[in-house]
C-alpha cells in the first residue's frame, strides 16, 4: 500500500498507456518468453510471484501467472487471481471524485470541512484538489499508526482512520505549498463520496466504475475482518529462502484496499484509450499534473505519478501493503502498458515494468543516461564525510524516560540496553536509536528525532521528522 514523491526514483521507474477492450484480443509474439526469462526466479510451484499484463493499441501481448497464489494448497497465478493492489485504488478514487464532479455534486476546490464538518480547523482552506495531488500537508496514517505501536497484526479501518484525522493536532506544511505523500488525503476523498451519494465507497465503485467496464473480479474491501476465498496471499521471504504468510486486516477505501486482477487491469487502462466511464476531459484531468500554491508543478497528476523514462513521458502507480506488491506502467505516445500484481515482497514492480518496456519498445526509447566520471561534478573529490556523533553512556542516560504525543495518545519510553538507546511502546515493536548528531537520531518508526532541551539543558521533548510525518511533537512525561 503504500506509495511517495519518487521523482528521481520514478526517472528509473515508470510507465503506463491505455489499452483493450473487453473482447481485447490476445496477440502474443516473441517477446512473451523474454518476459518468461524475467519472472524466472518466481516461476515456481513452492513460491509466490505474479501475474504480468502487457497491452498495446488495444491489443494484449502478454498475460500470464508465475508462482503460486497460495503455498498451502499449491494454487497457481493466472491473469484471473485476485491480488490486493494496494495504492493503484489511488486511480480509481480519483476517478470517482471526477464523476461526482461531472454529475455537479462536488467542486474540486470545495473546503474538505464542508463535507467533512468534524475535521479539524487548521486555519487554511484544505480543498479536494490538494487531497487528490497529495498537497494538502495531512500526515500519512501509515506512518502515525506505527507510532501508536500498531503491527501488521491489527487490524485497520476506515473509522481508525477517521478518528485520527480529528485527533491531529497541525499539518506538515500549510496547504498548497509543497508536495508530501499521503494515504490519509484519500480515504477522506472515499469517506465524502460515501456521503454525497448515500452509499459506500465500495458500492458506489463497483456501481459506477466496476461494472461498467465489466470488472467482475475487482472489489473494494471496507470490512478489515472479510475473508479472502481464491484471493492470493500474501507472503515476505525469510533469510533461509522460505517464505512466511503475511496477512493484512487493512480496510482503506480510497487509499488502498482494492483487489483486482491482471484480466480486469487490462479493462481499466482500455478505459484511458476507450473511455466507457467517463470521458476525454475526465481523462485530461487525470493526467494534468498538479501545482503548489507558487506556480510549480509537481510530479503527481490524480492517481498517478508522471515522469520521463528514456525519453517517453509516463504516468505510473505502485503499490505495496503486507507483501502485496502491485504497479501500473502506461506511455500514451506509444499507446503502450504494463501492468504487474505480486504476492511476495521480494518481487520489486517498478524495477520490473521498466525491464519490460526495455524489452518491448527499445526502439522508441533513448539510449541508458552515462554516469559522470569521478569528479566531473566540478568538486574536488575528496570531501571528508560528515563526522558522526558518539555519544557516551552519560549522556545517553540524559534521554532516557517516557515521551508522550497528544495527538497520537501514544507513549513510547525510551531506556538504555547495552549501552543504546532503544525505544519501548506497550504494543509495537521496541526500535533502536542511532546517533547522528548532538540531540538528533534517527529510528525506523520515528524518521529523524530531533530533541529539545530547556533553558537549563534538561531534554524535554522531541519531533519526529519523515517525508510524509513532519514535526510530530512528543513531550517528556514528568
Amino acid at each position: 500500500m503504500i506509495a511517495r514523491r519518487f521523482s528521481s526514483l520514478v526517472l528509473l521507474a515508470l510507465l503506463l498507456s491505455g489499452a483493450p477492450s473487453a473482447s481485447a484480443q490476445v496477440v502474443e509474439g516473441p517477446r512473451s518468453s523474454d518476459v518468461d526469462a524475467l519472472l524466472q526466479p518466481w516461476d515456481d510451484g513452492d513460491s509466490p510471484g505474479a501475474a504480468v499484463l502487457v497491452m498495446r493499441e488495444g491489443k494484449i501481448l502478454h498475460s500470464r501467472g508465475y508462482g503460486s497464489a497460495n503455498l498451502e494448497e499449491g494454487a497457481p497465478i493466472t491473469p484471473a487471481t485476485v491480488f490486493d493492489g494496494a495504492s493503484l485504488a489511488k486511480q480509481f478514487a480519483a476517478m470517482a471524485v471526477l464523476l461526482l464532479v461531472d454529475d455537479g455534486l462536488l467542486d474540486l476546490d470545495d473546503d474538505v470541512r464542508s463535507h467533512l464538518p468534524e475535521m479539524p480547523d487548521f486555519g487554511e482552506r484544505i480543498t479536494l484538489r490538494q487531497l487528490l495531488h497529495h498537497t494538502a500537508g495531512l500526515r500519512d496514517w501509515p506512518q502515525t499508526l506505527v507510532l501508536t505501536g500498531w503491527t501488521f497484526r491489527d487490524p485497520i479501518s476506515l473509522d481508525d482512520i477517521l478518528e485520527m484525522v480529528v485527533r491531529q493536532g497541525e499539518l506538515n506544511f500549510a496547504p498548497g505549498s509543497d508536495y508530501a505523500y499521503s494515504n490519509t488525503g484519500y480515504n477522506l476523498l472515499a469517506e465524502i463520496v460515501a456521503r454525497t451519494t448515500g452509499q459506500s465507497f465500495a458500492d458506489f465503485s463497483r456501481e459506477r466504475i466496476f461494472a461498467p467496464l465489466g470488472m467482475s473480479s475487482t472489489s473494494v474491501r471496507d470490512d478489515p475482518t472479510e475473508a479472502s476465498p481464491g484471493w492470493a496471499m500474501s507472503y515476505a521471504a525469510e533469510a533461509d529462502g522460505s517464505f512466511r504468510l503475511v496477512p493484512s486486516y487493512l480496510a482503506a477505501p480510497g487509499s488502498s484496499s482494492i483487489f483486482t486482477t491482471a484480466e480486469d487491469l487490462a479493462l481499466w487502462i482500455d478505459n484511458f484509450r476507450d473511455p466507457v466511464v467517463g470521458d476525454a476531459t475526465m481523462l485530461e484531468a487525470m493526467h494534468r499534473q498538479g501545482t503548489l500554491g507558487n506556480g510549480d508543478s509537481i510530479d503527481y497528476a490524480l492517481g498517478q505519478e508522471v515522469a520521463e523514462y528514456r525519453g517517453l513521458r509516463v504516468f505510473t502507480h505502485g503499490g505495496a501493503w503486507a507483501g502485496y506488491r502491485s504497479i501500473i506502467l502506461r506511455v500514451p505516445e506509444t499507446d503502450f502498458a504494463v501492468a504487474i500484481l505480486a504476492n511476495t515482497s521480494t518481487i520489486l514492480p517498478t524495477r520490473l515494468a521498466l525491464r519490460v518496456v526495455d524489452l518491448y519498445l527499445a526502439d522508441d526509447l533513448l539510449p541508458f543516461p552515462v554516469a559522470p566520471a569521478d569528479g566531473a561534478s566540478g568538486g574536488s573529490g575528496h570531501e571528508d564525510p560528515p563526522q558522526p556523533w558518539n555519544p557516551d553512556v552519560e549522556t545517553l542516560r540524559e534521554f532516557v524516560g517516557s515521551y508522550e504525543s497528544p495527538e497520537l495518545r501514544s507513549t513510547w519510553r525510551l531506556e538504555l540496553v547495552d549501552d543504546r538507546l532503544v525505544a519501548r511502546h506497550a504494543r509495537g515493536d521496541p526500535q533502536l536509536l542511532h546517533p547522528v548528531a548532538a540531540d538528533r537520531f534517527q529510528a525506523y518508526a520515528f524518521g529523524d528525532m530531533r530533541f529539545e532541551r530547556s533553558a537549563g539543558g534538561e531534554v524535554e521533548s522531541f519531533t519526529a521528522n519523515s517525508s510524509r510525518v513532519r514535526g510530530l511533537r512528543f513531550h517528556r512525561k514528568r
